[in-house]
């Protein structure tokens, strides 16, 4: 996975999941067109279409679980997420969707101003900001693995069959 793009800033912290995709927004199952609403009870977050990176405040996507905070967000054509922190269950849920959550210092976060260029390199796990530095990002093995082989954890599974089947059948 690799991705270059102008950076889009929400730099505030804190920022739940109500923020990002409204409750009333909840029941559809049908993941196209939710990222029309992103955002949509906060008009101070308007965010331009066309740039495939957020930069948001620490403890982004807190508050309750809500798996289409993730969809919204993908659905309006982001494909990772740069802050100083996530909220554990909004980090899982957007390694398990496909969106890369990329946790940086607050030196690195500081340069990402709005309209800057960013690269990010997932096999390399480098993210690479205009003409300033180039940085490492921790993931672990198992996510990256997912995010560049475009696997859920289903789909992870089912690449090793052959093995859990010849396993099974030596018990």
């Amino acid at each position: 996975m690799k991705v270059s793009s102008r950076v889009v800033c929400v730099p505030r912290e804190n920022i739940d999941t109500d923020q990002i995709i409204p409750a009333r927004f909840l029941k559809v199952t049908d993941k196209a067109g939710i990222g029309e609403h992103l955002f949509e009870d906060r008009p101070d977050f308007r965010v331009p279409k066309g740039s495939a990176i957020l930069v948001a405040g620490g403890n982004f996507g807190c508050g309750s679980s809500r798996e289409h905070a993730v969809w919204a967000l993908m659905d309006f054509g982001f494909k990772a997420v740069i802050s100083t922190g996530f909220a554990d269950i909004f980090r899982q849920n957007a390694l398990k969707n496909g969106l890369l959550p990329i946790v940086v210092d607050r030196e690195t976060h500081a340069l990402l101003r709005p309209d800057t260029v960013a690269a990010i390199d997932l096999a390399a796990q480098t993210l690479s900001i205009g003409d300033g530095p180039t940085v490492t990002f921790p993931i672990d093995s198992f996510s990256k693995t997912c995010l560049l082989e475009n696997l859920d954890e289903l789909g992870y599974i089912l690449k090793h069959e052959q093995a859990i089947t010849a396993f099974e059948n030596r018990k």
